[in-house]
């Protein structure tokens, strides 16, 4: 399905550079966490990155058909410090994400009928509240200079959807199967 409106394609692009700036962004403070002495956190950090990832890739795979440069306005966190201020950038980004702009993006892809950007943006929202879980947690043990003890991430490649532990047998979220999740 080809997109109709511009507002829902640019919410796409603007969260399409958001995505993707979170992605990098948490690689470098994975890096960052594991040579600090958190290599749980590094490893948490790399598979919400992965998530990230994920987002931009539905994004942008909505926007297919919008072939073209476009100048692309983005929030973005920025700085490199230390493990529990560089976990409040992740938390911070998230929390934005979950109240600001992603319920702001879907209800706009709503109105226009814009499903698969509807879908896209849903399915971020949903897996961003449970990244901020994640972050805040592992944040209130680095603020005791503790590391997690996650033994397993997995990652939903349809979705972002992330957990410790163990894999659902279906995504809460898109409802792939526990087999499809990518484990850290």
């Amino acid at each position: 399905m080809s997109l109709k409106n511009a507002m829902t394609a640019d919410f796409l692009r603007s969260a399409y550079g958001g995505e993707s700036m979170a992605h990098i962004r948490y690689l470098v403070w994975a890096e960052s966490a594991e040579k600090n002495g958190f290599p749980n956190i590094g490893r948490l950090f790399r598979a919400i990155s992965y998530a990230e990832w994920v987002h931009a890739r539905n994004h942008f795979n909505v926007l297919k058909d919008q072939v073209g440069d476009a100048t692309v306005a983005a929030g973005g966190v920025f700085g490199l410090t230390n493990i529990v201020e560089n976990l409040q950038g992740a938390f911070d980004g998230e929390v934005h994400e979950i109240d600001q702009m992603y319920p702001v993006y879907l209800e706009t892809a709503r109105f226009q009928g814009e499903k698969d950007a509807e879908r896209s943006f849903h399915y971020a929202l949903s897996a961003e509240k449970e990244h901020a879980k994640l972050f805040k947690k592992a944040q209130d043990l680095a603020k005791q200079d503790k590391d997690t003890d996650n033994s397993k991430i997995y990652v939903c490649p349809i979705c972002g959807f992330t957990v410790e532990e163990e894999a659902p047998e279906k995504c809460p979220i898109c409802g792939v199967k526990k087999d499809l999740f990518k484990e850290f």
